[in-house]
């Protein structure tokens, strides 16, 4: 699996008109996927150790999987048609028999939290990451701009 996958970590999250700017990379590319203002705000709260009032649905299923048992292991973000990124996570599961290994399609927007609460990795199939335009200048010149702002 090593192979046809790359690591990524988040690199920002920008608000937008329809949402949030997710910027994911590592240190070759960094690129954009486009999600709905509320994992937009789910994936911030989780970068900056926010803690919440009241559990969201990410940490409705992250307390699922700890008191079933289940560890998510990895993230996949392994395709992307006509701008819509699809994901898969790994979910590992033991008990006294058996262990098992289990992969279920999930949104990336909703797996990316999933990954950043558990902290566990984010990965991108080499086919989506090498397709994808390299947004690094762009991620860099908001940011200059934001920290600019914050200056005066």
């Amino acid at each position: 699996m090593k192979n046809d996958v790359i690591e990524v970590t988040i690199k920002g999250v920008m608000p937008t008109s329809n949402g949030c700017a997710v910027f994911l990379g590592n240190e070759e590319k960094t690129f954009v996927i486009y999600v709905d203002a509320g994992i937009g705000t789910a994936i911030s709260m989780t970068l900056n150790g926010i803690k919440k009032e009241r559990p969201l649905t990410h940490d409705l299923i992250g307390n699922i999987f700890l008191g079933l048992g289940v560890e998510l292991r990895r993230v996949v973000i392994n395709d992307v048609r006509d701008g819509t990124f699809f994901a898969r996570i790994i979910l590992e599961m033991n008990n006294e028999i058996e262990s098992k290994i289990v992969e279920i399609d999930a949104r990336p927007s909703d797996s990316i939290v999933l990954a950043l609460q558990q902290k566990h990795p984010i990965y991108v199939a080499h086919e989506v990451f090498d397709n994808m335009e390299d947004m690094t200048e762009i991620l860099d010149r908001i940011l200059k701009q934001q920290n600019e702002e914050k200056e005066d």
